[in-house]
């Protein structure tokens, strides 16, 4: 999810002496003005095992929890065995840390230990940390000792249990069993939010036993996805239910089922209301949450005997509801319409003047996909001729996505790609579009030249987003079944050219091609950047008190954010140097995922920028709940400079983004923020 760019180089250089560095009162200074709690996080920010490890048997209980956490970011295996006698610590923030670290390790030798703990430890907090730790290192095999004893009698063992059973799965580690006794804790009485919140993100991550989630939780998950407190139980029910709905509605043969152009609900079949596809369809337009009306619409299934009541809720949501719901109507009919009339699709677009940008696009691009082929031409020929008029890249982007659907738009899409002067943010989406033509069933052979020299041309240029885009056709048999010496050269020499780390994920892309193309039966591993190239500014760190807010002006309005120094001092101290070097100011939110994340920073704009330098990845003691802010990356410590917030709890992103800050207010902007929308500007707020 991260990105690069060098241009701002000399402005962090300046790092130490920020003017507007905070000062930190005594009451609210925090942890790392303890001179050994800093060595620790030297040592955790050095990835230095042996640094570290003597830390854990300190006569200090504060060093040692201290420890356990960095081993929490560092992950190395050869901690376990100095982590597992701390689970019996005399301090529970000790034993907490402990399991924190061993989950976040993920080590299976760690299993028989934390099994034994679940049944003697007595803090419930601990508890449900050794819980989850349990979830996130046991084996397919193992999985059963996630529920050794019965819980449904002791609320906290049950959420306790929800959490591990909802790691597990989150790992892909899922069986009939587990799917019944998540089940059986979802429905246990007085079970907390977040418990219940865990249970259903479990059952949403069932792999390949849909049939069982329907016999075992169809009912229960009726009932939550309409009966909840909890917006996000609702949510999260709801996109589990669209896996019943869709067995509901495939085929006889397997595959989801083809039907005759609908043009009205009325003559089609109408599923029974208690049905998970009625269900859905309700929640999609009566819920009075939008992040759960945004997931029942994904969740809507487009079989024959559904798709009519599918539709109606999808049309209903285009008309009246909120952008990010109609961003997601729109989007569901790009993927799924089945009979509907391109021209129609397209009049919509046209029609509905109140839309974003966005949407009219999203609508365009499912015309041109619907469309006869008697019809295509003439919707292509009206998006070319809209394009000069789109008054931001981003439109151009939105509107060349919508090209990518007819390979008679190669030419336009080629000479955008690689007009002189080009915005980045145009000439990647413009290649992309080349790339979704070239895997069109009509693309035309006498074409694939073109594109191969298309592909060429990107990898001689040496834009990022460009080389990625190559990177992925070059990877592909289906478009280069035989590629050239030629080709793999052009590809190592593109490599050869990129600036580490900034670029590290175009780094990344075009090794995974070669990787492919070469037959490595191992993938090469990406150079990380160490500590030395650009190690933790503690004398910035120490300046920003707990507490410490910052204003983050954008064009849809203010949002206020609170610092977390003591989980990520590194990441923090980063975005301070930062935006007193007004980096950040009029940058863009480059991605916005409606009820998942708005993320920008990037100094391309086009999410493949970053600061000249990488930070290593501060997993602290944190979870993802909505308004948190993380760092983007391209895997375990390559976080830059681009963040995102989240609009929803993400629990499948925790302790693999860090999370540096929380939204504290303006929650309401952020839920208002897309794609193309401004950061104004950056500042810390002045303590009272």
């Amino acid at each position: 999810m991260p990105h690069r760019s060098f241009r701002y180089w000399p402005l962090l250089l300046l790092a130490a002496a920020c003017a507007r560095t905070p000062r930190a009162s005594t009451d609210l200074a925090n942890k790392y003005h303890d001179a050994t709690i800093r060595q620790i996080g030297t040592a955790q920010d050095e990835r230095n095992t042996p640094a570290l490890l003597p830390f854990l048997t300190n006569n200090n209980s504060n060093y040692r929890r201290e420890a356990a956490l960095a081993f929490a970011s560092v992950q190395a295996p050869a901690a376990v065995p100095g982590l597992l006698p701390l689970l019996r610590d005399a301090d529970p923030t000790v034993r907490r840390a402990a399991a924190y670290a061993l989950g976040q390790i993920g080590d299976s030798s760690a299993v028989d230990t934390l099994r034994v703990r679940v049944l003697k430890e007595n803090d419930p907090v601990v508890r449900r940390y050794v819980h989850e730790a349990l979830g996130r290192t046991v084996t397919r095999r193992s999985l059963p000792e996630l529920w050794r004893v019965e819980t449904l009698n002791d609320t906290a063992r049950a959420a306790a249990l929800a959490w591990g059973l909802s790691r597990a799965a989150l790992r892909g580690l899922t069986s009939p069993e587990s799917i019944r006794r998540t089940v059986a804790v979802l429905n246990s009485p007085k079970l907390p939010a977040r418990g219940r919140l865990a249970a259903v993100v479990g059952l949403s991550r069932t792999r390949g036993y849909d049939a069982d989630l329907q016999r075992l939780a169809e009912s229960t998950l009726v009932r939550v996805a309409q009966k909840d407190r909890s917006y996000a139980v609702r949510a999260a029910a709801a996109a589990t239910l669209g896996k019943i709905a869709a067995l509901s509605s495939a085929a006889p043969g397997g595959g989801a089922a083809t039907v005759a152009p609908v043009t009205s609900a009325a003559s089609a079949t109408v599923p029974a209301s208690g049905s998970p596809a009625a269900v859905l369809a309700r929640l999609a337009t009566k819920d009075a949450d939008y992040r759960v009306r945004l997931s029942a619409i994904r969740a809507l299934p487009f079989g024959t005997e559904t798709y009519a009541a599918s539709r109606k809720a999808v049309f209903t949501a285009l008309s009246r509801d909120q952008p990010a719901v109609a961003l997601t109507a729109a989007e569901w009919l790009l993927a799924h319409a089945k009979g509907e009339n391109g021209a129609a699709l397209a009049a919509l677009a046209d029609g509905n003047k109140q839309a974003s940008p966005r949407v009219r696009a999203a609508l365009l691009q499912a015309a041109v996909r619907h469309a006869s082929p008697a019809a295509r031409p003439s919707l292509v020929e009206t998006i070319e001729k809209r394009y000069p008029a789109a008054p931001t890249t981003y439109e151009k982007s939105f509107l060349l996505q919508a090209l990518g659907e007819d390979p008679a738009a190669f030419d336009f899409a080629r000479t955008e790609a690689f007009a002189a002067g080009q915005a980045p943010v145009v000439a990647g989406a413009a290649l992309t579009a080349l790339l979704a033509m070239r895997r069109h069933a009509d693309f035309p052979a006498a074409r694939q030249a073109d594109f191969a020299a298309a592909m060429r041309q990107a990898l001689f240029e040496g834009d990022v987003a460009q080389l990625g885009t190559a990177a992925e056709a070059y990877a592909d048999p289906k478009l280069f079944p035989e590629p050239q010496a030629a080709d793999l050269t052009a590809l190592h020499q593109a490599q050869a050219r990129l600036r580490l780390p900034r670029e590290i994920e175009a780094w990344q892309g075009l090794q995974q091609a070669l990787d492919k193309l070469e037959k490595k039966k191992v993938p090469t591993p990406s150079p990380v950047a160490t500590a030395a190239q650009h190690p933790i500014n503690w004398a910035v760190v120490q300046a920003v008190p707990v507490g410490q807010q910052v204003r983050l002006r954008t064009s849809k309005g203010i949002i206020l954010l609170e610092l977390k120094p003591n989980e990520a001092p590194g990441a923090v101290a980063s975005f301070v140097a930062l935006l007193n070097e007004h980096f950040y100011d009029k940058l863009y939110f480059h991605r916005v995922v409606p009820n998942f994340v708005a993320q920008g920073g990037d100094p391309r704009g086009d999410g493949n920028g970053s600061a000249p330098y990488n930070l290593r990845s501060e997993f602290g003691d944190l979870r993802y709940q909505e308004g948190s802010v993380g760092l983007a990356s391209a895997g375990k410590d390559t976080e830059s400079c681009q963040f995102f917030i989240t609009h929803t709890p993400t629990p499948h992103l925790d302790g693999r983004y860090p999370i540096f800050a929380q939204v504290v207010g303006g929650m309401d902007v952020v839920h208002k923020l897309d794609i193309g929308d401004q950061i104004l500007g950056v500042e810390l707020v002045k303590l009272p």
